[in-house]
């Protein structure tokens, strides 16, 4: 069955967030780290995969985005820093 994504980029601990949704999570952080992507994340050095979230559907995906979006800042910090308090690069953990 496919998996869906919801993720958060930073520049740095405390730094710029990015808040993004993909099929194929190891790809697209990739592709971030790169600077294959242009645009906001290539603007502002955003490669650090300090969150996510997998999903069953896209949808549900899409929703969970578009709330997080939403949210305020300090909710955004809340919920990076519960279940990753020293803002860890992520990305190898997802390679294994």
């Amino acid at each position: 069955m496919k998996k869906f994504y919801v993720y958060i980029l930073c520049s740095k601990r405390n730094g710029t967030l990015y808040i993004g949704v993909t099929s194929d999570i190891v790809k697209r952080v990739y592709e971030h780290k790169n600077n294959l992507v242009g645009g906001f994340t290539k603007k502002y050095n955003i490669h650090r995969l300090v969150w996510y979230e997998i999903h069953k559907s896209s949808e549900s995906a899409i929703t969970m985005e578009k709330q997080i979006k939403k949210w305020k800042r300090a909710w955004k910090l809340e919920l990076i820093e519960k279940d990753n308090p020293q803002w860890n690069d992520l990305y190898e953990d997802i390679c294994r």
